[in-house]
């Protein structure tokens, strides 16, 4: 039984769709969101309704999370707060991350309360390297750990969750490995990638691409915080698609360059502002990867009502047809043009 959920990360998008889907289930009594700023109103920013969640704005990385589950009587803890984009500093992203998760971990370890934990994840756990086996399990060991980054920090919090399932054996513990979200309320570096009116890509490379539907994510989120369903999990749509036929599928021209040029331009323009191509998006777009699912569909009893083709055109249809917005844009697609026409 489910009785006070508190959910992280609420002012973001997936983290304020599952306080939303909580809130509207009768036999929750309670749906606490945290997080460090308001979330946005649906009236003025668009943001999703919460309906009759309670928001409080509390820092993960203080102690005040602990007084929030204490007060509550929280008993299940489902922890969305993750920064993956550039908008903060890379200290500060690590220490929102990293030393967040340990905060609310260490909170629900002294909690006489807490029965209920999931924590998202993400598949970059297991990294993107020509020498990765065509599909990551969730027994198979990564073959090229990130040394920095949104990946090494998913890493870490992995390892303070396991953790935190073995000095709590009492509490249903569940790790969840997403892959890229899609679909219409998703703004992400990859999204605003395949948003661009040129698709810069590796000479050589056509990587093996794999997407789960915002909705489906939310589903299996509200399943886990009303379910006990221990373990790690891959999240994903079935079937891959392969960076060209994403190009294709968004009408967008693939331009390839050289590895070293792909990563200078990638400098380029998440200095102007344009894509965040950071080391992992890098990789990505270099190696791909793929992951098997059966665990999760087993578990659960379900199939995502979006394949990773599905979940990439829904994301398509939401945008419509993006133009050349800018000088800068016509730039960098023009010096892109020309430096793959001299190579």
């Amino acid at each position: 039984m489910t009785h006070t959920v508190l959910v992280t990360g609420v002012s973001r998008h997936i983290g304020a769709r599952l306080a939303s889907a909580l809130a509207a289930d009768p036999g929750i009594d309670r749906v606490i969101g945290v997080d460090t700023v308001p979330p946005p109103s649906p009236a003025r920013d668009g943001g999703a309704p919460l309906g009759r969640t309670e928001f409080v704005r509390v820092d993960l990385r203080s102690p005040d999370i602990a007084q929030v589950i204490a007060a509550a009587d929280v008993d299940t803890v489902v922890h969305m707060s993750l920064v993956s984009g550039p908008a903060q500093s890379r200290s500060a992203m690590k220490e929102h991350n990293v030393i967040g998760t340990m905060q609310l971990l260490a909170a629900c370890q002294r909690s006489a309360t807490v029965r209920r934990v999931v924590v998202r994840s993400t598949t970059a756990v297991y990294g993107s390297s020509p020498h990765a086996p065509a599909v990551f399990t969730e027994d198979t060991e990564p073959v090229d750990v990130s040394h920095s980054g949104y990946a090494k920090d998913a890493h870490e919090i992995e390892g303070y969750t396991r953790g935190f399932a073995r000095r709590r054996p009492d509490v249903a513990t569940s790790t969840l490995r997403f892959a890229n979200f899609m679909g219409a309320g998703i703004d992400s570096p990859l999204t605003r990638y395949f948003s661009q009116p040129v698709l810069p890509t590796v000479f050589g490379f056509d990587p093996r691409l794999q997407f789960v539907h915002e909705d489906d994510a939310v589903e299996v989120l509200r399943r886990m915080a009303v379910e006990d369903h221990p373990g790690v999990f891959n999240v994903a749509g079935d079937g891959v698609l392969l960076l060209s036929q994403c190009a294709r599928r968004a009408g967008r021209p693939a331009v390839p360059v050289p590895s070293p040029a792909f990563r200078a331009l990638g400098g380029l323009a998440r200095n102007a502002g344009l894509v965040d191509f950071s080391p992992e998006q890098i990789a990505l777009l270099l190696h791909g990867r793929a992951v098997d699912t059966t665990r999760l569909s087993a578990e659960l009893g379900w199939k995502p009502k979006y394949s990773t083709a599905a979940a990439f055109d829904d994301f398509l249809r939401s945008r419509g047809t993006v133009g050349i917005a800018g000088d800068l844009q016509v730039a960098v697609v023009d010096w892109l043009s020309g430096l793959a026409t001299r190579w």
